[in-house]
């Protein structure tokens, strides 16, 4: 009976122990939700004082453009088709620089992340180094590094292909790395016992377990592509994307034109993620996606 009692009174200040590390938590994580609250009411507040017009004032007049777009799409719809027609070259070209940019910049990615893995770098003294090249790339934005080299190479598709696959090597530097990280070394150490170079530990150790990843990412990247890629045509980097900037600055009497282009858009975003998760699902889990 001792024994019993004296293990019950040790449960009380276990259990006063807890629950005041339990107050302390939900302390800390309200003390963190009030400063994040404080943070963004500052941050906005700053951001609307610098705006040009008044964000609120403005906020009844939100959905006057879209309006007028859709009205005159609606009255122009017999145009739609021909608009189709002619502004159907300008979107291929933005599929073509997000393929070719995720073709080279999945390429460089592969690259990076094998000299940036533990246990499967050439070099293993160099992997910090690798580490951060993939960092700085994917830390600047795509179109940052479209308007520099506008200025040096002047507007055009190239200036875009390049920017995406600049940032994309490193996106899929560091996705990649990721997934190298659970790969069975065994098939490797193999290799390197027989005589195997590196390039061929890599090929025959390596790249057969991690294919499928791979290649799921590579295609949910392309979907990111097209989207950037079409991003980048307002800064004169060619595409659908420039078609639609000009469309909307000729303002009024063209929004049938730059709505066509938003139906064009659309329908290839959505096609293209449709195809892209049924092929992800198949080669992840070799199965066709069920929605």
């Amino acid at each position: 009976m001792a024994d019993i009692s004296s293990a019950g009174t040790g449960i009380g200040p276990i259990q006063t122990s807890y629950m005041a590390m339990v107050q302390r938590k939900r302390l800390y994580s309200g003390l963190t939700l009030l400063i994040f609250i404080l943070l963004m009411v500052v941050g906005f507040n700053t951001a609307a004082s610098r705006n040009g017009g008044s964000f609120w004032g403005g906020l009844p007049n939100f959905f006057d453009y879209p309006s007028e777009v859709v009205a005159e799409v609606v009255e122009k719809a017999a145009a739609l088709p021909g608009h189709f027609v002619t502004y159907f070259p300008a979107l291929i070209e933005t599929i073509n620089i997000a393929a070719v940019s995720t073709l080279v910049g999945t390429v460089f990615g592969i690259v990076l992340s094998l000299l940036g893995t533990r246990g499967l770098a050439r070099y293993p003294r160099l992997i910090p180094l690798f580490r951060r090249i993939t960092d700085v790339m994917r830390a600047v934005p795509e179109i940052v590094i479209a308007l520099v080299l506008i200025f040096v190479l002047g507007g055009g598709p190239v200036p875009a292909m390049l920017a995406i696959a600049f940032h994309t090597a490193g996106a899929m530097g560091k996705l990649f790395s990721e997934v190298n990280e659970n790969v069975d070394l065994k098939p490797v150490e193999g290799l390197r016992s027989v005589g195997a170079t590196w390039s061929q530990q890599m090929m025959l150790g390596v790249v057969p377990q991690v294919a499928p990843n791979w290649l799921s990412y590579a295609l949910l990247r392309f979907e990111v592509n097209i989207r950037a890629s079409a991003i980048l045509g307002f800064v004169g980097a060619g595409g659908i994307g420039y078609e639609l900037k000009n469309a909307i600055s000729w303002g009024q009497g063209r929004f049938d034109v730059a709505g066509a282009i938003f139906i064009m858009l659309f329908v290839t975003i959505v096609l293209v993620d449709q195809l892209s998760s049924h092929y992800r699902d198949l080669l992840t889990h070799g199965r066709q996606a069920k929605d």
